[in-house]
């Protein structure tokens, strides 16, 4: 049977506080600028929607709020591309910031933990194993079998299978319902396919800047984000564990993905046509640079130092392959939600923009039956990061839609 241990990260004194969580009703919810507990869920073996086998499953979750008694007060939060669980709170106090959403998670906070008991996890192929906060397994881990890390061996994996390990976790703690199953980007596809999966278990669904699939503009945008990778030499078709890493392509692929989730906005704001550095001027030499190219310089290679390349591959792949209901079309997988939906896009998100996506699927939602609520509250100048960065400015609407 699939099991909860507790993450090593806790030290000695807060060891009877989350001998006390673990009984879930032990404990007042505690406010989110406190402790925050990193757990691991395990499973002996998973079989994967393709058919392969993964063993010594492992994967990261915390918790906010209290679990009630009936175990009918719970609210899943699904990550995006490059997050992890860790969507609000510290794990120690002296912490630079807290979680991604912090700021719509806590008490009277929309997604209130004097009233809800808030689930997240790290997935599967999580971009960042090196992550000493991250728990994960996927390329970078030890295939037991062989004693070595799996590398390409690794099976593929789907948004699917990230839901069904999800699944289990649930189902290891007794929950029967899910009040909402509520994620940005990337977690918009799992909360997708968590509601065409589980259309009796989950009651609310919230896609922020994300939608029910990957359209082929995205698919190839996915592939450039990978191709770097691939181009560097020391990825080796993966085989690099133990080896020198693809470190200068997986830090070019994270540049990518980092500029390709903002938008020009910002870019004009932040830095305009700025130097990188006073008196070297980007037309004098080819190595000056404009703030900007050393900025995402910067940005990606502290990114990269936590990250794995491989793992970075799978979660494009998981990405590309994505329709919600794993069917063989998105109007069979979109028929199996009956959840009220809310769509949160961002305004100005160039990978999911919301002609494209969230208002032509409100439309599709509302001509099959679901009741749809979509809100352009999100407005600023980030693109795609506004959903992470200012969710907050749709707190009121994530609130009045759990109200209902």
């Amino acid at each position: 049977m699939p099991r909860v241990v507790r993450g090593s990260t806790w030290s000695a004194r807060l060891g009877g506080l989350a001998m006390a969580a673990c009984l879930f009703g032990a404990l007042p919810a505690l406010a989110l600028d406190g402790i925050v507990e990193k757990k691991v869920f395990e499973m002996p073996s998973y079989t994967t929607v393709g058919g392969g086998t993964i063993k010594n499953v492992r994967i990261g979750w915390e918790s906010y709020g209290k679990l009630n008694e009936a175990k009918d007060n719970v609210i899943l939060i699904t990550h995006f591309f490059s997050g992890n669980s860790h969507a609000a709170g510290r794990y120690k106090a002296e912490d630079a910031a807290p979680g991604y959403w912090d700021s719509i998670i806590g008490p009277g906070k929309p997604l209130d933990t004097d009233k809800y008991f808030i689930i997240s996890s790290d997935t599967l192929v999580n971009l960042s194993p090196k992550d000493p906060t991250v728990v994960t397994t996927g390329p970078a881990s030890i295939n037991p079998d062989t004693g070595k890390p799996y590398g390409m061996s690794f099976p593929i994996v789907t948004i699917k299978d990230f839901v069904n390990v999800q699944k289990a976790l649930i189902d290891s703690l007794g929950i029967k319902s899910l009040q909402a199953v509520m994620g940005g980007s990337m977690g918009s596809l799992q909360a997708f396919e968590w509601a065409a999966d589980h259309p009796d278990m989950v009651k609310r669904l919230i896609a922020v800047i994300g939608g029910p699939e990957a359209d082929p503009f995205l698919i190839g945008w996915l592939n450039l984000w990978a191709a770097p990778i691939k181009l560097d030499p020391n990825w080796n078709n993966g085989d690099y564990y133990g080896k020198a890493e693809p470190k200068a392509g997986l830090t070019e692929a994270l540049k990518l993905v980092t500029l390709h989730a903002r938008h020009w906005k910002w870019a004009d704001a932040a830095f305009g046509r700025k130097w990188a550095e006073e008196g070297k001027d980007p037309k004098a030499a080819m190595g000056n640079q404009y703030a900007i190219e050393a900025w995402l310089d910067k940005a990606a290679s502290g990114r990269a130092a936590v990250s794995d390349a491989n793992h970075f591959l799978y979660l494009v792949k998981a990405n590309q392959t994505f329709v919600t209901g794993n069917g063989a079309s998105l109007e069979d997988g979109l028929a199996k939600i009956k959840a009220p939906v809310l769509l949160i896009p961002s305004a100005d998100d160039l990978v999911f923009p919301p002609d494209r996506n969230m208002r032509p699927l409100k439309d599709r939602l509302e001509k099959q039956g679901n009741a749809v609520e979509y809100t352009e509250a999100i407005t600023s100048t980030l693109g795609h990061l506004d959903g992470v960065a200012n969710i907050a400015k749709a707190g009121e609407t994530i609130t009045q839609f759990l109200a209902k």
